[in-house]
């Protein structure tokens, strides 16, 4: 990886959305160890809120949640001019090749199965943050 697109890197922000406090202590930690600016939301209101305020780089989605799920945030996020860039994965137990198809639909830039290993979040995360840099 080149160094503009590892200093770039370092300085994005990421916003942890799930429902579980482990999981999003997990992947918030895992984040965290590769550089990036990490913040987190329980659920889609509290998440919406934190977009809405301040629009982080990339969002890390749980589908499954209670108030709003991924796909309505995601929808949200994508149709709003003031955060349509912001880049989205969704992040779901639900595996079926029928719930990818609707997370990117619903405008997703990638859906990644739970459980996951942990070096594919973060090489998902990577790539997705490098194409922002690139473009």
């Amino acid at each position: 990886m080149n160094a503009a697109v590892k200093s770039t890197e370092a300085m994005s922000t990421i916003l942890v959305v799930d429902d579980s406090p482990m999981l999003r202590e997990m992947i918030s930690g895992l984040l965290n160890k590769s550089g990036l600016i990490i913040s987190v939301a329980k659920d889609g209101h509290e998440a919406k809120e934190k977009i809405a305020a301040n629009p982080p780089d990339l969002v890390v989605l749980d589908v499954v949640m209670p108030n709003m799920n991924g796909y309505e945030l995601c929808r949200w996020v994508k149709s709003n001019e003031a955060t349509k860039h912001v880049l989205v994965i969704l992040c779901s137990s639900k595996s079926e090749e029928f719930d990818r198809y609707w997370g990117i639909k619903q405008g997703a830039d990638a859906y990644v199965i739970k459980p996951f290993r942990p070096g594919e979040l973060v090489d998902t995360v990577r790539t997705l943050l490098a194409g922002k840099v690139a473009s």
